[in-house]
């Protein structure tokens, strides 16, 4: 057997405790520099997810307020165009019997085609006949005495109320049924 002598076995134990504390320190540096990476991968994540996020948002939005935009000027031109409407019912209402009965169906065809697209963009009449006086949507021009009708009940509508989409455009103009008074 060989033996060493003192010094060398002394190094190498001190080299040996060298090598592994620098692997200790090395491993605790690679552990280090991996929390830090993997805070810095959370946090970038994060902020991804954030700008995802805010993107999607934004989309939502911009389609929203371009739908909004959209509504808004069909809404325009169609309350513009509810006097031609009106317009039309009053003059197959008058109908004058020099004028021959061919003008007529013309003009009631383009009417009813009228009626047709506003229908398909969504306008609808607002009830009257037989209803109940209604203020979100009614406008009382007369309060008659109309026996035989109900206290509140549209008599007659002096012009006819739209919605558009549930949204009222223009209230109906009616005269409206008093209750006849107790006599004591």
């Amino acid at each position: 057997m060989t033996t060493q002598p003192e010094g060398q076995e002394e190094n190498q134990t001190t080299a040996s405790d060298e090598s592994t504390s620098a692997a200790a320190a090395a491993e605790s540096g690679l552990a280090e520099a991996n929390e830090k990476l993997q805070a810095e991968k959370r946090e970038l994540m994060d902020r991804l997810l954030r700008s995802q996020a805010e993107l999607d948002n934004f989309r939502k939005r911009t389609h929203k307020e371009k739908e909004e935009i959209r509504q808004h000027g069909a809404e325009n031109l169609i309350r513009s165009l509810l006097p031609t409407l009106d317009g039309f019912e009053r003059a197959l209402q008058h109908r004058d019997e020099n004028v021959p009965e061919a003008f007529f169906q013309g003009f009631e065809l383009i009417y009813r085609e009228l009626r047709e697209v506003l229908r398909r963009a969504g306008l609808e009449a607002v009830e009257t006949e037989g209803q109940l006086f209604d203020p979100y949507v009614h406008q009382a021009v007369e309060t008659v005495n109309a026996p035989g009708h109900r206290e509140h009940e549209i008599v007659e509508e002096m012009q006819r109320g739209y919605k558009l989409k549930n949204k009222l455009l223009r209230p109906a103009i009616v005269k409206v049924a008093t209750g006849e008074k107790e006599k004591k």
